[in-house]
């Protein structure tokens, strides 16, 4: 084939795109970005490729990883009016380039460098832990979506509790959805919303181990607290029997390091639980007498409110040590899950000196701050420099926030 078809190198750009399916528009990205590239209307966020500059400061504060993702495109630039347009990603063009040999050889390398190039340096985006399995994503989308049936919707919070959350397990049959603990997975609510349009996909984290609710099924739970929202409602309100269309599998960072030895902090309020159950149900199964430690801080207003609290209190300490913290018990002095880190930062700050620790924070965005303060707060009693370890465990996949 002739080399003059193909375009060169300088020819291709980068893109920064926004995918429209799992994008929960709660404008983060929007406030967050320096230069007003990012934009919407009432069908999507976009960003402006005239105006992005790549700073990726709206990398790390969006809850569900939308914002992250990009096209390699031959010079024209995805308009502002596509992207308003698309009710999910283009798919990446075939942009095979001339290498810089001048060859035609190894194609993809020039296309795979590039697009290496736009996820460096992600602002704070932990990469998979190193010994995690490889993530499956994006295997079903609205257009093909995944049928799972509903085979129980249990309720997890006292009858008298203000919220109302819910375990709901998913059926797929004989339809292969291979999932890993950390991921999360979009449902899709059926019919239009006030302006005639499908609803928005929401994504929820699941909450069972990677083989299923019970051990080789194809099947997987969820933790959904009851809203507002019309998906939430939705799915809460599912009976036993019930189809649900799905979409994912998503996320390939928040994953579960399956090194036995390996310790593992986990910092969650409310339904934030959801891949923690299953982080501890997957070591449970598989070593149950690791040598590595789990740690778990979990936050609720009061026990009754607290997701799964009967069967935490089954779980050996031998397997997993669990801190609680309630907000709103009468007579007893208000207590986060940042204090109770406090309390115990003697044992806090002794797993952080292993270069096998991993830390995990999920749930509500109001108490990241809090959190990271109490990391701060607690390394610098024990002579250690917080800043810097939390770079360097974000560098090597050992520190992850996902919150909302």
């Amino acid at each position: 084939m002739d080399a003059t078809t193909f375009p060169t190198q300088a020819e291709l750009r980068k893109q920064h795109v926004i995918d429209p399916e799992i994008c929960i528009r709660c404008n983060t990205c929007e406030e967050t970005c320096p230069v007003d590239a990012v934009t919407h209307d009432d069908n999507n966020y976009v960003v402006d490729a005239s105006k992005c500059n790549f700073c990726l400061d709206c990398i790390q504060p969006c809850p569900t990883g939308a914002i992250d993702n990009w096209r390699i495109i031959i010079q024209a630039a995805y308009s502002l009016d596509d992207q308003f347009s698309w009710t999910e990603l283009p798919e990446q063009q075939d942009v095979s380039v001339v290498p810089t040999d001048g060859s035609i050889e190894a194609l993809d390398q020039e296309v795979d460098a590039l697009l290496a190039e736009a996820h460096a340096g992600v602002g704070g985006k932990s990469m998979a832990p190193n010994s995690a399995a490889k993530p499956s994503v994006n295997l079903f989308n609205r257009a093909k979506p995944a049928i799972a049936t509903v085979k129980g919707n249990y309720r997890l919070t006292a009858a008298d509790a203000e919220s109302d959350v819910r375990h709901i397990i998913l059926d797929f049959g004989d339809t292969p959805f291979p999932v890993l603990e950390g991921q999360s997975i979009g449902i899709i609510p059926p019919g239009l919303d006030d302006d005639g349009n499908p609803h928005h996909v929401r994504l929820y984290s699941i909450a069972s181990a990677r083989d299923g609710e019970k051990p080789n099924t194809n099947n997987l739970a969820l933790t959904i607290k009851r809203g507002p929202g019309v998906c939430s409602n939705y799915v809460c309100d599912l009976k036993k029997g019930d189809t649900v269309e799905v979409t994912g599998p998503f996320g390939a960072t928040f994953l579960m390091p399956n090194d036995p030895s390996a310790n593992i902090i986990m910092i969650c309020t409310g339904t934030g639980s959801a891949p923690f159950r299953g982080f501890t149900e997957r070591r449970r199964r598989t070593v149950p007498d690791a040598p590595g430690r789990m740690m778990l801080f979990f936050g609720a207003r009061r026990p009754e409110e607290l997701p799964y609290f009967g069967p935490l209190q089954k779980v050996p300490d031998r397997l997993l040590v669990k801190y609680f913290a309630y907000s709103r018990v009468p007579g007893e002095t208000k207590t986060y899950v940042q204090n109770r880190m406090r309390e115990k930062a003697t044992e806090v700050a002794e797993l952080l000196r292993s270069d096998n620790t991993y830390i995990y924070v999920c749930g509500l965005k109001t108490m990241e701050i809090g959190v990271d303060e109490s990391f701060a707060a607690i390394c610098a009693e024990a002579g250690l420099d917080w800043p810097t370890m939390r770079a360097e465990m974000r560098t090597n996949g050992r520190y992850h926030v996902e919150t909302y």
